[in-house]
C-alpha cells in the first residue's frame, strides 16, 4: 500500500498545521505548570494563606495519603459509577425524546414551555423529593445526575433535527422516502455534531447531579469528601477532591472528543496499486 502523496504547498500546509498543533499543546501544558508552581509559590511564602487555599504539594500529599488508606479508588469509584451511569441515561433518553418530538412537531410544540421551565429550574430543588421517592441511597444520586443532563440534552439534540437540511428533505420526500427513512437517512447523520455537542455539554452536568445528589445523600464518593472536608476544616481534602474531579471531567470529555474524531474524521483505507 502506498502512502498517499501531497504537492509541495499541500505538504508545506500539513507542516504548519502539525507544528500550530504542538505549540498549542505545549502552550497549554506550560500554562498548567504555570498555574500550579505560582499557587505553590504564593503559599510557600504565605502571600495566599495556605490553610485557606492549600497548595499543590499538600494537595498530593492529602491524596498519597487517601491512598495509602485504601480509600482513594473508592471514592473515585463510587463517583465514576454514578456519573457514567446517569450521562449514560441522560443521553440516550434524551436523545430518544428529542427524536420522539422531532417525529411529532404537534407534541413539541405543546411541550416546549415545559422543557425550557424544566430547564431553568435548579435542579437541587428536587434533592429533597428525590430522598423521598427514590430514598437515600445511590439510585437518587443517578437520578438527579439524569435529571440534570436529560433536558439539556432533549434541547440540545432537538434543535439540531429541526435545523437538519431542508434541501435533502424535500428530496427525500419528492423521492417517496418514509418518515422513518427521512430520519435515519438525513435527520440523523445531519444532526451528528450537535449530538456530539450535545454529549460534551450532558458530560459536565452530569458531573454537577452527581455531586449535587452526594452532597445531600451520599457518605462516600468525592462529593461526600468536599461536603465533609469543608465541615471539618480539612481544606486540604477539598481541594484534593476538587482536583480529581477536574481531571476525571477531563479525561471523559477528551473521550468524547477522541469518538468525535474517529467518527467524523475515519482513517480511509488506501487503495492498492
Amino acid at each position: 500500500m502506498n502512502k498517499p502523496e501531497y504537492s509541495p504547498a499541500h505538504a508545506q500546509f500539513l507542516k504548519r498545521v502539525r507544528a500550530n498543533n504542538r505549540l498549542v499543546a505545549a502552550m497549554r501544558i506550560g500554562i498548567l505548570l504555570l498555574l500550579i508552581a505560582l499557587w505553590e509559590l504564593l503559599t510557600y511564602f504565605e502571600v495566599l494563606d495556605p490553610f485557606i487555599v492549600s497548595s499543590p504539594s499538600r494537595v498530593v500529599s492529602t491524596i498519597a495519603n487517601l491512598y495509602k488508606d485504601g480509600e482513594l479508588f473508592e471514592h473515585i469509584g463510587i463517583t465514576l459509577f454514578e456519573t457514567i451511569v446517569g450521562f449514560i441515561g441522560g443521553t440516550l433518553l434524551g436523545t430518544l425524546i428529542a427524536a420522539l418530538l422531532w417525529w411529532n412537531k404537534t407534541l413539541s410544540r405543546i411541550l416546549d414551555p415545559y422543557l425550557v421551565v424544566l430547564n431553568a429550574l435548579p435542579k437541587i430543588a428536587l434533592g429533597p423529593i428525590l430522598i423521598v421517592w427514590v430514598g437515600a441511597n445511590v439510585e437518587s444520586i443517578i437520578v438527579m445526575a439524569l435529571l440534570v443532563s436529560v433536558v439539556v440534552t432533549i434541547m440540545t439534540v432537538l434543535g439540531g433535527f429541526m435545523d437538519s437540511t431542508n434541501a435533502n428533505e424535500m428530496l427525500m420526500k419528492t423521492l417517496g422516502a418514509s418518515k422513518l427513512q427521512l430520519f435515519t437517512m438525513v435527520v440523523l447523520p445531519s444532526s451528528f455534531p450537535t449530538i456530539i455537542s450535545a454529549l460534551k455539554l450532558s458530560i459536565g452536568m452530569s458531573w454537577v447531579g452527581v455531586i449535587v445528589g452526594e452532597y445531600l445523600v451520599s457518605e462516600s464518593g468525592l462529593g461526600y469528601l468536599i461536603v465533609y472536608g469543608g465541615q471539618v476544616f480539612k481544606l486540604d481534602l477539598v481541594m484534593a477532591s476538587i482536583v480529581i474531579l477536574c481531571v476525571l471531567a477531563a479525561i471523559m470529555y477528551y473521550i468524547v472528543a477522541w469518538f468525535e474524531k474517529r467518527v467524523t474524521n475515519p482513517k480511509q483505507n488506501p487503495k492498492k496499486d
